[in-house]
């Protein structure tokens, strides 16, 4: 078994890019019912993953900012509170699987770091499940 068992494709997966704005974030965050999202940049490459709490952290920190402003704040612009590690294509599972202990997906990258998709961590759950009750 190996990572690219695991693999939910880029095609499939929703992101945003490091031009989208909060307001952008927000909107794809609802629409997926993602709680999290990996940001990538202009190249395909993995930039790092914007959270719901970042999203409120945000509004909290900057007096006035409401709804009809977020499409001002740049994405990139906003802390990131937890640092959601990726893991590379070629790795070990035993990697991948110590990451999703901790993180709810694990973005899954190339050689170049070029973003590939994503791990969830309940199909790992559910994978895991089958076969030890097997």
């Amino acid at each position: 078994m190996d990572i690219k068992s695991f693999l939910y494709p880029k095609n499939e997966v929703s992101y945003l890019m490091t031009s989208s704005n909060m307001k952008e974030a927000m909107d794809k965050l609802e629409a997926s019912h993602y709680t999290a999202i990996p940001i990538l940049d202009e190249n395909g490459l993995y930039f790092g993953t914007l959270s719901e709490g970042d999203l409120l952290w945000k509004l909290k920190a900057t007096p006035g900012l409401g709804f009809d402003m977020m499409h001002e704040i740049p994405v990139v612009s906003i802390k990131k509170r937890t640092k959601v590690e990726c893991v590379a294509i070629s790795a070990d599972l035993d990697d991948m699987l110590a990451l999703a202990a901790d993180q709810n997906f694990v973005p899954v990258v190339d050689a170049d770091r070029v973003f590939l998709g994503i791990i969830r961590r309940k199909d790992i759950i559910e994978y895991y499940t089958r076969n030890i009750a097997d």
